[in-house]
């Protein structure tokens, strides 16, 4: 047996026990759109987490528990006739031809920036598409995420700075004001620039926000575990000596 004939025996398998769970099982037999819906959510962030850390063998478990949500789903809507999993693999597999006619038509795209814009264009072009340039932002992403979201459609039909350099002005100009009025408004302006100068670099802010967060807490964690181990509580402890075992911690990754 071929590894292909492998996975398509594994697909079919998760589709015989979804059959089974949706007749024989209480709980999974009472679940609709809605109640699943929060799961799903959590289970994409899961992955989302797992992703940051790099973690393979977590990964692959995480990419189970979201790919059980598309099949659930999927049986849901087969029992009401209004599509099944091959609905929605051929869809998909449509769309993924459409919008890349440089691989399955006759467009051109040399590298992943000329890719970007042909997407924009094909995307306008479909019949149930996007009709503006910004219509296809779904508004439940997370800020960061749609902000860059954002950043990038637009850019993708022109509306960009001319040199990436020029993105530090409006940054600074932004962080100025917030100084001067620091309100929400101001700093949602001043996220906004440096979100986009992420962006102009090549570099996914959620993703480094994310790292930030776990090291801070890996750093805190330490500072906590070290006071534990000196008989100490934190609140008891001076701001100074907190500092210092923060210090430890981050010698401490460098060495590593």
């Amino acid at each position: 047996m071929s590894r292909r004939e492998e996975q398509l025996k594994a697909f079919e398998r998760l589709l015989d026990i979804m059959d089974d769970l949706r007749e024989k099982c209480p709980w999974d037999r009472k679940q609709t759109f809605d109640s699943l819906r929060q799961n799903t959510i959590e289970e994409t962030y899961e992955l989302a987490t797992a992703i940051s850390r790099h973690d393979m063998n977590e990964i692959s478990k995480e990419l189970g528990d979201v790919l059980l949500h598309v099949v659930f789903y999927a049986k849901m809507g087969s029992e009401t006739g209004e599509f099944d999993i091959a609905d929605v693999c051929n869809r998909i597999s449509d769309k993924l031809i459409f919008r890349h006619p440089h691989v399955y038509g006759e467009a051109a795209a040399a590298n992943a920036e000329e890719v970007s814009h042909l997407w924009e264009q094909v995307k306008l072009k479909e019949k149930d598409g996007n009709k503006t340039v910004l219509g296809g932002i779904p508004d439940s992403l997370p800020s960061l995420v749609k902000a860059y979201r954002i950043q990038d459609k637009v850019a993708n039909v022109g509306f960009d700075w001319k040199k990436r350099e020029d993105v530090w002005e409006k940054v600074k100009e932004e962080m100025a004001e917030f100084e001067q009025d620091p309100s929400e408004a101001e700093l949602g302006d001043v996220l906004f620039s440096i979100i986009n100068a992420a962006r102009l670099y090549k570099l996914k802010p959620d993703n480094a926000l994310e790292q930030t967060n776990l090291k801070f807490i890996r750093r805190f964690n330490y500072v906590e575990a070290k006071a534990k181990e000196m008989g100490r509580e934190l609140q008891d402890m001076s701001l100074e000596e907190m500092e210092a075992l923060w210090q430890e911690a981050k010698a401490l990754e460098r060495a590593a």
